[in-house]
């Protein structure tokens, strides 16, 4: 599965963390067309980074490598670029000067021509671009992805800590104007590595960016790395947001982000979401995002909006859902929702849909509606 925003469907926290010491001068990504310089940290690593970015007078990119996450039972992961990434094999290279993000994949440890992959990748590489003393681009690679840097230095830096990292990092996400896209977009890639690490540091990070005085757009991307890659500090921290951030739009944000969360506790969340949320969007937003979950007591709270909320609007939305179930599950409740349902226009709905699901049961019951229940 592939999703991308910087990329997406990633890997939840494990109960331990790997690899929290520092890594060795060998870890580093396959560069071509570039001159690669290797140094030793001077002091921490937001100082030698400011150091860097201070004395250079043409473009730079400046790299590191990091623990990451382990992905989760079953799958493995790679960070490439999107426009190079095949969804099988190893990608590259990838053009660190065009302006492209990064994809970050998941699929089965069982890669193209059978071969079994046992484990996924325990590090991940981190590239910022310094140019005019200003670091424009941040950018999370693994070491299945061949980078091109268009034939200017790479400063590669050594023994990076894991906490600097996130701390450094996190200057760069809360310092930027989020509502300028040029400003947003290494901001967004510091959020990505920051989400991303595997140190204690992050998840008390991540909470400061959803505090009510950041922007609405933080908020928003920061819950959506919650849901998918910081597993039950991420899911506490969501429900926290559902029941107190006052915008209706974060707070959709917050149901899409329980949904691609495999914790416990993710749908009790979204079906509360669904059934007190003051909002209508939001409500209806956790209807849409339980239809894809399904499941029985995702299915119970669907039909239960349908009957109980007060807003047609959600009422249709709730119909929409039960379409997106399994056609064994959601047919059949259709159709007992258009032959039963007390509301014309969520009895419409319930028709509207049955027709998309071109299903034989739902066509013998329009055949029953038709001929009066003669046949």
């Amino acid at each position: 599965m592939r999703l991308s925003r910087f990329g997406p469907a990633v890997a939840p926290v494990l109960a331990s963390f790997v690899l929290a010491g520092a890594l060795t001068a060998a870890d580093q990504p396959k560069f071509v067309n570039a001159r690669v310089e290797t140094r030793s940290i001077n002091g921490s690593l937001e100082a030698t980074v400011q150091s860097v970015n201070a004395s250079e007078t043409a473009a730079v990119w400046i790299g590191y490598a990091l623990p990451t996450l382990p992905p989760r039972d079953g799958e493995s992961r790679s960070m490439c670029c999107g426009d190079h990434y095949n969804g099988q094999q190893n990608c590259g290279p990838c053009l660190l000067e065009e302006p492209h993000g990064t994809n970050i994949s998941t699929s089965d440890h069982v890669a193209s021509g059978g071969t079994v992959k046992l484990e996924g990748p325990q590090e991940m590489f981190v590239l910022l671009r310094a140019a005019d003393h200003r670091i424009g681009k941040v950018h999370t690679f693994t070491e299945d992805c061949q980078l091109d840097a268009g034939g200017l230095r790479v400063i590669w830096l050594t023994d990076a800590k894991p906490a600097e990292s996130v701390a450094m990092l996190a200057k760069i996400v809360t310092t930027r104007d989020f509502a300028d896209r040029d400003e947003r977009e290494p901001a967004n890639g510091a959020l990505v590595a920051i989400a991303l690490t595997s140190d204690p540091s992050v998840d008390k990070t991540l909470e400061s960016f959803v505090s009510s005085d950041r922007p609405e757009k933080l908020r928003s991307e920061t819950a959506f790395w919650m849901g998918t890659a910081r597993g039950a500090a991420g899911i506490d921290g969501l429900k926290r947001m559902a029941k107190s951030d006052a915008s209706t739009k974060v707070r959709e944000q917050v149901t899409f982000a329980l949904s691609v969360s495999r914790e416990p506790g993710s749908i009790e969340e979204m079906i509360r979401m669904a059934h007190d949320d003051e909002s209508t969007q939001v409500r209806g937003q956790a209807l849409f995002w339980l239809g894809q979950k399904a499941g029985q007591r995702a299915a119970g709270a669907i039909t239960e909006a349908i009957e109980n909320d007060p807003d047609t609007e959600v009422k249709k939305k709730a119909v929409f859902a039960l379409s997106q179930l399994p056609k064994d599950q959601g047919v059949p409740m259709l159709i007992q929702v258009a032959r039963t349902n007390k509301n014309p226009v969520v009895r419409k709905q319930a028709m509207f849909w049955l027709g998309q699901s071109r299903d034989p049961r739902a066509l013998e019951f329009f055949e029953e509606v038709l001929t009066g229940g003669s046949k």
